[in-house]
């Protein structure tokens, strides 16, 4: 089988840590091309902006977006507009419209674009959707806390309007939820910590119901320290045996009821990622999900904002 020839855009920290190492241990893909105004690859052809790249004689397949959410429409639109099929790193965009103008303009051409969730892919959320399908949702609970100078290190744009401050791990949460829970759920009501300094929160609590009116609680932190903690806890009701708690910790890595480990395993989440995507280029198809930003986008419509302390890194 003929590689996909893939051009990665964006050369910063979830690149090399994931999107790289997959890319390379994944013989239906072949690294053509790099795109990035400050960093290159040894051994792979460097460009500083994909114009370049699209008007070189580098022969490219597909293009995965690895930028910040901003500017990431123009550039996925300069990809399909050239016939290159696109992958969306997380969010997908700054905007909804924009999305939905990429999704009719791959459709148009007959081009493979993919929304990536990579937290989905996690080794516990499948398992945790299949136990939950049949269920009636109590509660659900949502704790997702997380140490911004640890995983975004002088990554600025994240302060900026559209980087989605602290909704940027948060969205991960909400991709699983939206991913596993039977029924659609709908925001109430929501708190935005914004920094004085920053146009972008930095805590947020969400309040959600389910289609059902079951309560659905999450809280966003990037300023925790200390251990981490990336958790979503579900109470279910059930006629035999009484309620019962799924848990799913470790960004879903791990999946738990009643508090016995039940699913367990390695960090997964982009090798499923590529591979999705390689089959949807091969199914000549798209996957094109904007729920977790759909939500996020009504916490920014329906949230109070409320002054924080200025941000210093």
């Amino acid at each position: 089988m003929t590689p996909i020839r893939l051009a990665l855009v964006g050369l910063g920290k979830i690149a090399r840590d994931q999107h790289l190492p997959v890319i390379a241990a994944d013989p239906r893909f072949e690294l053509v091309a790099v795109v990035s105004r400050n960093a290159d690859l040894d051994g792979v052809a460097h460009f500083t902006t994909l114009a370049e790249l699209l008007a070189s004689d580098v022969a490219v397949d597909a293009v995965s977006l690895c930028t910040p959410p901003q500017p990431r429409h123009a550039l996925a639109h300069l990809a399909l507009a050239a016939g290159k099929h696109v992958m969306l790193e997380k969010p997908p965009g700054a905007t909804l419209s924009e999305v939905e103008d990429l999704r009719l303009t791959a459709a148009e051409r007959a081009l493979t674009l993919q929304t990536t969730w990579h937290s989905r892919y996690a080794h516990g959320v499948a398992s945790a959707r299949e136990w939950l399908a049949d269920k009636t949702i109590k509660s659900v609970r949502i704790d997702w806390r997380e140490d911004v100078r640890v995983w975004h290190p002088g990554q600025a744009w994240i302060w900026e309007a559209g980087g989605l401050g602290v909704f940027d791990p948060g969205i991960n949460a909400l991709s699983i939820a939206t991913a596993i829970l039977p029924r659609p759920f709908f925001l109430t009501a929501a708190t935005l910590h914004v920094p004085e300094n920053c146009q972008s929160p930095i805590q947020a609590e969400l309040d959600f119901v389910d289609a059902a009116g079951a309560p659905i609680r999450a809280e966003f932190d990037f300023l925790q320290t200390g251990p981490q903690s990336w958790d979503i806890r579900v109470e279910v009701e059930d006629e035999d045996t009484g309620n019962k708690v799924l848990k799913l910790s470790h960004g879903g890595a791990k999946l738990w009821v009643d508090d016995v480990l039940l699913r367990e395993g390695p960090d997964a989440e982009y090798a499923g990622l590529y591979d999705a995507f390689a089959r949807l280029v091969a199914g000549k198809a798209s996957d094109v999900d904007v729920s977790p930003l759909r939500h996020v986008a009504d916490a920014f419509l329906l949230g109070r904002r409320v002054v924080a302390p200025a941000f210093i890194e």
